[in-house]
This record gives structure tokens, sequence and C-alpha cells, in this order.
């Protein structure tokens, strides 16, 4: 017989869409200890938050997140809100002693991610952060290969995260929808939002970051905030590359923009080894380019692995080989070792600790643009 396990999430944009769909289709493709519930769902638009909870099966909701913390009847909370928001509400729930799924990134700095760290762990409340492509079967599948040695010796990592929604200059900032625009609700631009991908996938890969060397650039300076109406200065990144050095010895190459036209969500990644190098595809997201030195000279070249066999990363979960799955699985993932973890009482990565070492890249590569100097992590 399965266990309850009782979701309060706050917030219903995108991200909460994406969670709910993982938290309903889990149990029927998991055979897992704990099946969730998805108790209440909290937003300030008492009518749009209640057309959220009847579209998804919530059974309440909240209109004051203080309020779905407090209540008995809930288990873990599911923070979907802006990164300016993440501290106060994580913190209150571990003391609360509810387990945490924190969207990413963790906060918006350093400080404010230890904060949350050291509150969860002192809690001793599970916690995660939803770095949902780490569970791209084709993803696992590079981190297992890794792993291996298969690649030996590693000499670079390179990623990019490439968007174009944000060229046009009467695109307001700021305010529902458009909060990833504004520095005093996200932080940063590219660098928390898109960047935090790749890093967190690269740490996880390859190794911790050393040292980095960046530079950012905002191209439209000014732009009229959606809830006050007036013209104010820009102050998040719109583009954002940096060096760096790995523990590894490895060197890092790492690209986002939002004005890349023509790019919606290319995400690319590429690891080159002394005897393989591998290379992967958000817009292609269930294959692995792979090449081996070792291959014969007259064959030797990229394959491309179809990552959909029963024996491959997740994939004995889903369809008959061949068949693929897409973006709002690795979410299906993530909930399904969320609760895997609980039930075998293990930390389900990335915890707020592993999470907070891609914010402390995150922060270096901010201060390095702003100096123009290295920067140490």
């Amino acid at each position: 017989m399965t266990k309850s396990l009782n979701i309060g999430m706050i917030g219903y944009g995108f991200m909460g869409r994406t969670h709910s769909n993982a938290y309903n289709r889990v149990p029927n493709f998991f055979d897992l200890e704990y099946r969730p519930v998805l108790k209440a769902v909290c937003g300030r638009n008492a009518e749009a938050v209640q057309k959220f909870a009847d579209t998804w099966g919530y059974e309440s909701v909240e209109t004051d997140w203080r309020k779905l913390v407090a209540r008995d009847d809930i288990d873990a909370i599911d923070i979907c809100v802006p990164n300016n928001l993440h501290k106060e509400m994580a913190i209150a729930a571990a003391e609360a002693g509810k387990m945490i799924l924190c969207e990413k990134p963790i906060a918006m700095n350093v400080a404010e991610g230890e904060e949350m760290c050291q509150a969860a762990e002192k809690a001793g409340v599970a916690n995660t952060v939803w770095y949902n492509y780490r569970r791209v079967p084709a993803v696992t599948l590079a981190k297992q290969i890794v792993d291996s040695g298969k690649l030996g010796r590693i000499f670079h990592y390179r990623a990019n995260f490439l968007q174009d929604w944000t060229i046009a200059e009467d695109l307001p900032q700021g305010g529902e929808a458009l909060w990833r625009l504004d520095a005093a609700a996200a932080g940063s631009g590219v660098t928390g939002d898109l960047l935090a991908h790749c890093i967190d996938t690269a740490l996880w890969i390859n190794g911790g970051i050393t040292d980095v060397s960046a530079m950012t650039e905002t191209f439209i300076k000014q732009r009229e905030h959606q809830l006050t109406g007036k013209v104010e200065q820009v102050s998040i990144d719109d583009a954002c590359t940096f060096m760096c050095h790995f523990n590894n010895g490895s060197l890092g190459l790492f690209e986002s923009t939002r004005y890349a036209r023509g790019h919606k969500a290319l995400y690319t990644f590429e690891i080159n080894g002394e005897h393989a190098s591998i290379r992967w595809d958000l817009h292609d997201l269930h294959r692995l380019e792979y090449y081996d030195h070792a291959d014969e000279s007259i064959v030797r070249g990229w394959r491309n692995i179809h990552v959909t066999d029963g024996d491959q990363p997740y994939m004995d979960h889903w369809w008959v080989p061949g068949l693929q799955i897409g973006y709002e699985h690795t979410f299906v993932h993530q909930v399904a070792d969320f609760l895997e973890g609980i039930a075998k009482g293990e930390p389900v990565r990335p915890t707020f600790r592993d999470a907070l070492e891609t914010q402390k890249v995150c922060d270096a590569v901010l201060a390095s643009a702003k100096d123009r100097s290295w920067q140490q992590v």
C-alpha cells in the first residue's frame, strides 16, 4: 500500500504547470512507496488560483503562503515563485518541518542560499532544487559515460543556452510573466536563469569550478516597468559569457543570451576527453552524440545514440524502444527520484547544499563581469 505525500505548491505559472503535471503522472509510470497528493495551491489572485486548482486537481487553495506553510495536512512545500521570495518561504517551510522542493536558482545570492541550507539542515527536512535537465535520459547517460572513464582525462567542457525573446525594445520589465527582466525579483538575468542550468549540469558531470573570468552586457538600457508604468534602468544581464577552470584541470567555456535571433531554447554542451567526446542538444534531447577515437579508423566518427532503450536511464518506465519522451518527463523523473529518496531516507540531488555550489559560480561570474577580473569560486 502506498503512502500519501501531501503537496502544497506556492505559485501557479509555467513552472507550476510542469510540477503539477509531474505529480499527477508519476504514479502512472513509477512504482513508488509514496504517492503525491495535490492538497493545496497558493496564489494571490483567488479567481486565477482556483481555476488552476480545478484544472490540475488540487483539493484546495490559499491566497496567503504563510497559511499554506502552517497547515498540518501539508507534508511538502513546492516553491514556484520569483527568486526574491525563495529564502523567506523556504526558511518558513523548514521551520514548520515541511519538506521543500524549490525552483532554481536556489536564491538571489550565496548569502541567501546559505541561510536556506542552514534552515533545512537544522530542521532535518528533505530538500531539493528543480534542476530538471539532470534528468533528461541522454544527459544522465552522459554523466554515466564520464563516470565510467570512457572519455579519459577531460580537456574541455563548453555549453551555451540561447534565446531571443527579449530583443524588442518595447518589451516592459517586471510584473507577471516578465519578472525575469527585473533585477529586484530575479537577482540577475541570463546568469541565474539560463546559465545556472548549464553550470549545474557541468558541476554534476565534470566536477567543481575553481575560478571564472566573465563578461556581461545589457543591450537595452531602459525599459518601462510593467507595474509602475515608469521608464527605469535595466539592471539584469541580457548576455553573459565566461571562461573557467575546473578542479580536474579542464577548461570551461559558457555562453548565454536572450539576444540570439532564431533561438528559442538552444541548450547544448560538449565534453572533449583524451579518448572520446560527447555532446548533447536540448532541441534533440533524446539523442546523445558520441565519438570514440578507439574505433577503427575507417569507421571512426560521431555516432548518434537514440536514448530510448530500457537499459538506458529512466527509459524502462516509459514506452517501447524507439519511442522517445520529452521535456515534461524530466520533472516526472525528479518527482520520482524525490519520492524514492524519501522512502530510502537518502538526500535527493541536487540538494540545497548542492545548488548553493551553482550559486557560488553565478555570484563569481557576476563579480568578475563587474570588476573585469578573474574571480575565485
